[in-house]
């Protein structure tokens, strides 16, 4: 009931606006996730920068189980598996981004899409998390198991060889 896992891996490319922008973040996250993306809408209005709700400003990718290891592999030779301290929260989900998709082993150049960068959330759990998502009985996670952020430092250094912080 202790071992942590990957719950799923979020990857996020947000443009600001619809159009060639998005079909190109769209064109690219398909091509390293061999996933279909969705695009995502604002929910605010924020009048300067032109956006207002229900406008497509982005999209996004969720792998889980296998497909989330081997593309998180992927992604952190392109960081050369470090990460910082900070990219961790207190219950143990870990953020981070890249500001070229070349840097992504397996991805080449395309022309079409041009030089994009996106962002990773990944989200960890424990055995036993489903029961604050089920639908009958929805219960609150216990604090002795939720997941520390010093845990999640642990399970991505043992299972992604990443080097945190100072070790970085």
């Amino acid at each position: 009931m202790k071992e942590v896992r990957i719950e799923k891996l979020t990857l996020n490319i947000g443009t600001g606006e619809p159009g060639d922008k998005l079909e190109k973040a769209k064109r690219l996250l398909a091509k390293i996730t061999e996933s279909k993306p969705i695009e995502t809408k604002a929910k605010k209005r924020i009048p300067t920068w032109g956006v207002r709700p229900g406008l497509k400003i982005g999209c996004k990718v969720t792998l889980r189980k296998k497909r989330a290891e081997e593309v998180l592999a992927r992604i952190l030779v392109a960081k050369e598996n470090k990460l910082e301290e900070s990219k961790f929260d207190k219950e143990g989900n870990v953020s981070f981004g890249i500001k070229e998709y070349l840097e992504v082993p397996g991805v080449d150049y395309d022309p079409q899409i041009g030089i994009i960068g996106l962002e990773m959330a990944v989200t960890l759990e424990r055995m036993g998390f489903r029961i604050k998502r089920r639908h009958n009985q929805k219960r609150r996670i216990k604090q002795k198991q939720r997941i520390t952020k010093e845990e999640a430092i642990r399970f991505m250094q043992e299972k992604f060889k990443v080097k945190v912080g100072e070790q970085a």
